[in-house]
């Protein structure tokens, strides 16, 4: 249950900053919604990785390289499934893209980036010796 609320915690502050990002390009930039949906979510992608090696699920310093590209492969379905639910819920619905980022944002973070960081990415069996 630790582990799961320190990710939780990761999480909100990987979700404050791909937020931040997606709002600021849009506003302030003019950049559409959809890529700049893309930029945040990989703005939040490092800022998660890293907290999440190094503080939720204790990875060991020396495996940062398959670490590293196994993130990557769940990373890339993240911005995959962030980002075409993004525009989905926008286009479908003609709710507001931040509307539909809470909600996608939400469901990835707790169905899909959760359960295949822990499994997958940060697995314990790896850091037995």
């Amino acid at each position: 249950m630790i582990t799961f609320l320190k990710a939780q915690g990761s999480s909100i502050i990987a979700t404050l900053t791909d937020f931040l990002v997606t709002i600021s390009l849009v506003t302030a930039l003019g950049m559409w919604y959809a890529e700049a949906n893309a930029v945040g979510v990989i703005s939040g992608g490092l800022v998660n990785f890293f907290i999440n090696r190094d503080w939720v699920f204790n990875g060991p310093q020396n495996k940062l390289r398959s670490q590293l590209s196994r993130y990557f492969l769940v990373w890339c379905g993240n911005l995959l499934l962030n980002t075409a639910g993004v525009y989905m819920i926008t286009q479908y619905t003609e709710w507001n893209y931040v509307a539909s980022k809470i909600i996608v944002a939400i469901l990835v973070g707790w169905f899909y980036n959760y359960t295949l960081q822990k499994r997958y990415v940060f697995k314990k069996a790896e850091y037995v010796s």
